[in-house]
């Protein structure tokens, strides 16, 4: 299931056309179009594995509804995932890891490839998140004030926050 949802994330968020499917303009495929193209490139998927793995994916990447299909976030192709701006909490947190933190502190937190910076709700799930490049480092970031000073903020339907970018100066380094 790993890799069926690898290739799920390589195809939904990142490059669609590398096996012919087009995304809408909120990143959304036909499940028959996609489950056609990744057979036509060497890589069956039934509809329930696919639907297993949506369902199992311990990080809910994937929306399935009304025979469509789409990331909830973390895109590199250009889509509007449609998402209203929503108050954040008072905190929220970036997992990453020693190597970061110099640029971090120096540049804030910048979204990279993607479209936003992802930042999670509790510091469990940034320790995961962290830990996928190594030893983690969590950020406590200062949404809240954030918010108030005018930055917005969305949740995906997985609830991971996206903003834009998170200048230095609402970045601390728990201790």
């Amino acid at each position: 299931m790993v890799k069926v949802s690898k290739y799920l994330s390589k195809h939904l968020r990142h490059q669609p056309g590398r096996i012919g499917i087009t995304l809408d303009c909120n990143g959304w495929v036909g499940v028959d179009d996609l489950l056609r193209a990744a057979a036509a490139h060497g890589f069956p998927i039934s509809p329930a594995e696919l639907a297993e793995v949506v369902a199992g994916n311990d990080k809910q990447r994937y929306t399935l509804a009304d025979g469509r299909i789409r990331a909830n976030q973390g895109h590199t192709v250009p889509v509007d995932l449609g998402l209203p701006p929503v108050e954040p909490p008072a905190f929220l947190y970036h997992g990453t890891v020693g190597a970061n933190l110099a640029r971090i502190l120096d540049e804030g937190l910048r979204p990279m490839s993607r479209h936003h910076v992802h930042l999670s709700p509790d510091r469990e799930t940034a320790t995961r998140v962290g830990a996928r490049r190594g030893k983690p480092v969590v950020l406590s970031v200062g949404s809240g004030a954030m918010h108030a000073a005018g930055h917005v903020f969305y949740r995906s339907a997985n609830g991971v926050w996206l903003v834009d970018h998170v200048p230095a100066s609402f970045i601390r380094i728990p201790g």
